[in-house]
């Protein structure tokens, strides 16, 4: 490996660090591990911090009584759907929790390393949320048995080895590469694959089904859009320090992976959803995710992927007033919230 390759992981104590502010870098940096609030290079994160801690909140809040009263009397085909997704919600949330910290150990800009501790504490919090919806809708033996459908699912497991073989391949060779791999990998998982499972729950909303499961899903879907803000900042101050990661060959990779993350969601969203379910049919679900694939794409100034779906498809619109918890907007580009209160929403305009 050459030296240019090499990725350091960051010492734990490391008082001869650098408190340099504006030579800190977001890998290979001398960094002390200080938490100071004062003095951030990157300032784009003084606004994600601010709205991420605003955006607390408790899955108990809600509440599922309706839930339990509506979960046993769905048609067939939103049950199953119902069952699969939240098995591979479960799935994605818990790999993020676990993933995370790994990649912080490798990020040595104190402010963003913070950023990355919040989002672990909420991919936490969205998975003690999938459990309480299964232990208030059904009972033990059903709760284990969709929780642990991605492994029996062979549909699903297959799409769960896109992401996991990437992270583990981090794990495995945590170099410069693998470390752009990874961060391309979570805005994948957090901007493109959640999405045909956010818009069944969204459905069932509109057919005025599992109430509390819809809010939840969308606190849940309000996080994930900052996580998603926290993703496409740092590959974008990557590119500004690491320019050698950006080059054609890697451009071509980002394509490649958001190409094949968008047909993993398709595919998934056409197999469990369908065309039985009422209000949603596979052609929706491919022209919408096709549609935030150019978002993705675009966000990280790198143009347009799929010509045909720029804009947002009319029959699916319904997608982001419900995606907006309380419809409080965000410009979500500028990074900047217009208001921050504990139940902000951000506007997924990325």
């Amino acid at each position: 490996m050459t030296d240019d390759r090499v990725l350091r992981h960051k010492p734990l104590f490391n008082p001869m660090g650098d408190t340099d502010v504006q030579r800190r870098r977001l890998i290979n940096f001398n960094t002390t591990n200080i938490n100071d609030f004062n003095n951030m290079k990157y300032e784009w994160v003084s606004d994600w911090y601010r709205q991420a801690m605003n955006n607390f909140w408790i899955p108990e809040e809600i509440n599922l009584n309706q839930d339990k009263s509506d979960y046993p009397n769905l048609p067939k085909a939103e049950r199953i759907a119902y069952d699969k997704i939240l098995s591979f919600l479960v799935y994605l949330d818990s790999l993020q929790s676990a993933n995370l910290p790994i990649i912080s150990q490798y990020v040595t800009a104190n402010e963003v390393s913070l950023c990355l501790n919040i989002q672990t504490f909420q991919e936490c919090i969205h998975s003690q949320s999938y459990s309480y919806m299964l232990d208030t809708i059904c009972n033990p033996t059903e709760r284990n048995e969709i929780l642990y459908q991605w492994k029996t699912d062979r549909h699903l497991l297959r799409r769960n080895e896109f992401i996991g073989n990437l992270y583990n391949g981090f794990v495995e060779h945590p170099d410069k590469e693998h470390f752009f791999q990874v961060l391309v990998a979570n805005y994948i998982l957090e901007g493109i694959y959640f999405y045909s499972g956010f818009m069944f729950f969204y459905n069932l909303g509109r057919n005025g089904r599992m109430p509390g499961s819809v809010q939840e899903i969308r606190y849940i879907n309000r996080d994930e859009n900052t996580h998603l803000w926290l993703f496409r900042s740092i590959l974008l101050e990557l590119e500004k320090e690491e320019p050698e990661l950006f080059n054609k060959a890697h451009a071509q990779q980002i394509a490649d992976m958001i190409r094949e993350g968008v047909q993993q969601e398709i595919d998934w969203g056409k197999y469990v959803i369908g065309d039985e379910i009422e209000g949603l049919n596979g052609q929706m679900v491919e022209d919408y995710i096709r549609y935030l694939g150019n978002l993705r794409y675009s966000s990280l100034d790198l143009g347009i992927l799929y010509p045909d779906c720029e804009d947002e498809p009319e029959n699916m619109k319904w997608v982001s007033s419900y995606a907006d918890a309380n419809q409080v907007k965000t410009d979500f580009f500028e990074a900047r919230s217009s208001a921050y209160a504990k139940s902000a929403a951000i506007e997924d305009d990325l």
